[in-house]
């Protein structure tokens, strides 16, 4: 790991609160290392806490967007925003998610040159629109998703997932918190 995660303090993980202490721990005992946006995020209690379960209700919650999906708005909308962490850290999740080792780099790069469905195209076109001109957003970007059979419940999880993503982006970028290196090999 590196030596320096944020540019601000990071508490040692004994000096955790119990519940964020034993979180942490049970994402290195899945992943094998500590993802250091949850070591960063620690220092504010209360802000970690909230950030993670807006997350967990976004991200894992069931629903007609598939995981994966839900990795490729965070990866394509990341990069638009250039946030190092996420891309690399939700690259990962997208390849093992999708069973694709090449997924999350074309979304990256370039979404609308991936091999993607036409239905993931529209969804991470919204998605792009939200992270980018969300003051256009207007009917007919929910007209075109629903030809899609994305329901109202569905595009508001798109548009979610972007904006929860959009502050954790500014977030990351703010206090250079880089990725793991464990991130870069996962699902290749």
């Amino acid at each position: 790991m590196q030596d320096k995660i944020s540019r601000h303090p990071v508490p040692k993980l004994a000096d955790m609160p119990e519940d964020i202490r034993t979180r942490i721990e049970a994402v290195q005992e899945k992943a094998g290392f500590i993802p250091n946006i949850f070591l960063a995020l620690a220092h504010r209690p209360d802000e970690c806490r909230a950030f993670f379960a807006y997350h967990d209700a976004l991200m894992e919650k069931p629903g007609n967007l598939t995981i994966a999906e839900r990795e490729m708005i965070v990866v394509a909308t990341s990069a638009a925003n250039e946030c190092q962490y996420c891309v690399i850290a939700h690259g990962a999740i997208l390849r093992i998610r999708a069973k694709n080792p090449l997924i999350a780099d074309q979304v990256a790069v370039n979404y609308r040159k991936s091999e993607i469905t036409p239905r993931q195209r529209a969804m991470l076109d919204f998605a792009m629109k939200v992270s980018l001109r969300a003051q256009e957003v207007e009917e007919a970007d929910y007209e075109a998703l629903r030809a899609h059979g994305f329901t109202d419940d569905d595009i508001w999880d798109i548009g979610a997932i972007t904006a929860f993503f959009g502050l954790s982006n500014r977030l990351v970028n703010m206090a250079a918190i880089p990725p793991n290196p464990e991130f870069y090999a996962m699902g290749r």
